[in-house]
């Protein structure tokens, strides 16, 4: 699914769900009252939007977008840009992390008879309601620039939790490599330095050794 079909595919869940009672009426853009020209508009993307949107990814942030909107003889072309931080769940230790956000996004909207997307990041929306939402658009540019893996900076993960997750997962290299393959020697903690040192299944055979 390419990331415009996503998009599309979450927004049409998010009108069924919360524009109906009007939870995110603040983000409508009538432009079919646009008059030609560029036309600038600020919004805060607070906690409180985050939780009322529900998606997935994110719970809390704190973003400022900006976004213009100029309309031409033909269509509509959208600018994002936003600036701020999240906080999403760190994927070692499970605690709550900050992620700082700067992103950009551009797509084209024209009006036609009911919702689609084409190529080209083009949005069609009906030209009898005259209008889009754009917070599912906003939240989005957001969440689809989150790392596929993402984790506390070396040293910053809560080391309990950590140390739990690793009593229920065998030690082998490539589980080793599941926590360890992004932080360098020098950044180990003494926890890590001995996992990595001494296999515990091969405990017992290193004190025969050493006894001989």
């Amino acid at each position: 699914m390419c990331v415009l079909s996503f998009i599309f595919y979450n927004f049409a869940e998010f009108l069924n769900v919360h524009t109906k009672v009007g939870n995110f009426e603040i983000y409508d853009i009538p432009l079919k009252e646009l008059s030609e020209g560029t036309h600038e508009y600020e919004f805060l993307l607070d906690d409180k939007f985050f939780e009322e949107l529900e998606g997935p990814e994110i719970g809390k942030g704190n973003v400022e977008a900006f976004v213009s909107v100029k309309k031409t003889a033909h269509a509509f072309e959208i600018d994002f840009d936003l600036q701020g931080s999240i906080t999403i769940q760190c994927d070692r230790c499970l605690d709550d992390m900050n992620l700082d956000v700067d992103c950009e996004e551009r797509f084209l909207v024209k009006f036609g008879d009911e919702y689609s997307e084409e190529e080209g990041n083009l949005i069609v929306v009906p030209e009898a309601e005259g209008a889009i939402n754009l917070a599912w658009y906003l939240y989005e540019c957001i969440a689809l620039r989150i790392p596929i893996r993402h984790v506390h900076p070396a040293g910053e993960c809560n080391e309990a939790m950590v140390a739990k997750l690793r009593n229920h997962i065998a030690t082998s290299a490539d589980d080793e490599e599941l926590y360890d393959n992004d932080e360098d020697e020098e950044d180990l903690t003494p926890l890590d330095s001995e996992e990595k040192a001494i296999d515990p299944r091969w405990e017992g055979l290193r004190k025969l050794i050493d006894n001989n």
